[in-house]
């Protein structure tokens, strides 16, 4: 081969070469390209899926006294004068017991809620002091009794009392559909205004008492639940009606069905929860103290069951602890709850089924009986 062929030849091949290494480096780099989209899109699809899940666990959050806001806790005449009332249709938690002469007071438990009208307020009874405590309430009243007057002070309760503002009508006021002392009044504007006022803290430092959670609690080992009756005392019989299609208890005050005094609506409850606690007179009043420290019995009620459960307040400042009989936490559905702190003897009844067919004749046979 003369030296003029070998010499195109090798030329040949390193053109060749050279567009081998070309196409090679490009195939190389559209590879690399490609992994680096492929990359980013799994990146960018991780990412988006962890967000919808942060989403998702946001909206799946329960919503009962999950805000930040301090709660606020108001008195709430239980006489049948003061019938309807203000402010149960909203409350996240209501507490009931007995005060004295067989009558109860309530007490809500309300957070982020704006009412126009709520009451009627009466007068601070200790007892309920331990409930403002763990549940780090501003406490509202009008008026108290001597011994509610001393804890307050002592305790360091965070207390608004309505009769040292009532002098003008924008603060606390007599509604004049019901009357003295059955008809004083406020609003959470107002209530938000006096513990600006007396700059009182308005950040919640506490978790709810209740172990809330969003999966439905359906107790399908408790008994069936779908009335339920707690006597106080002889004038004053407390009973619930389960409603299958609300999934609620619709709430009846000495044989009367309780509606809200602002709109007229029925008063229902998600949770009731039943406390046994003994109650003795302190006064010629006949004011009563409530034994409630310590390992209470109750019933957690909720969806038609009930479960046996024990109620733990190891001392006035610190939460109950709401258990079942094995000692766990008891679960407990989003929504508003009753909270029965009843007398130690009550006869209380929790009846199944069998007495839905008779439900409303049974009703109207408690009103007479009440009546």
């Amino acid at each position: 081969m003369s030296a003029e062929k070998k010499s195109n030849s090798t030329k040949m091949f390193i053109v060749v070469l050279i567009l081998l290494i070309i196409i090679a480096g490009a195939l190389f780099a559209m590879k690399v390209l490609m992994n680096k989209e492929n990359q980013e899109e799994t990146f960018a699809n991780t990412n988006m899926v962890s967000e919808e899940e942060k989403k998702e666990a946001v909206v799946q959050k329960p919503k009962t006294l999950s805000g930040q806001s301090r709660p606020i806790a108001v008195m709430i005449d239980n006489h049948i004068d003061a019938m309807p009332q203000a402010g149960l249709l909203e409350a996240d938690i209501v507490y009931e017991m007995i005060v004295e002469g067989g009558e109860t007071r309530l007490m809500l438990i309300l957070q982020d809620k704006d009412l126009d009208r709520i009451g009627p307020i009466r007068s601070s009874r200790h007892d309920f002091l331990d409930y403002v405590l763990e549940n780090d309430a501003i406490y509202v009243h009008f008026g108290w009794s001597p011994r509610a007057r001393s804890d307050i002070s002592s305790l360091g309760i965070s207390n608004i009392n309505g009769i040292y503002e009532s002098e003008s009508e924008s603060s606390f006021w007599r509604d004049d559909e019901k009357y003295a002392p059955h008809n004083a009044v406020t609003s959470t504007e107002n209530i938000l205004k006096f513990a600006e006022r007396d700059e009182y803290r308005t950040i919640t430092t506490k978790d709810p008492v209740l172990n809330y959670v969003v999966d439905e609690v359906n107790l399908e080992n408790g008994e069936g639940a779908e009335t339920v009756v707690i006597p106080y005392s002889d004038i004053n019989t407390v009973k619930y009606v389960y409603d299958e299609d609300l999934k609620e208890y619709v709430r009846y005050s000495r044989g009367e069905k309780q509606v809200d005094w602002n709109s007229g609506e029925t008063i229902t409850t998600k949770n009731i929860i039943i406390t046994f606690a003994k109650n003795t007179a302190i006064d010629s009043q006949d004011r009563q103290d409530i034994e409630n420290v310590g390992v209470l019995d109750g019933y957690y009620i909720t969806n038609g069951k009930a479960i046996k459960i024990e109620c733990v307040k190891p001392s006035r400042e610190e939460q109950t602890v709401y258990r079942d009989l094995e000692e766990n936490e008891i679960d407990v559905n989003d929504g508003k709850t009753f909270i029965q702190i009843c007398p130690i003897n009550a006869d209380v009844q929790i009846e199944g089924k069998q007495v839905e067919e008779n439900q409303d004749s049974d009703i109207e046979s408690d009103t007479e009986e009440l009546e």
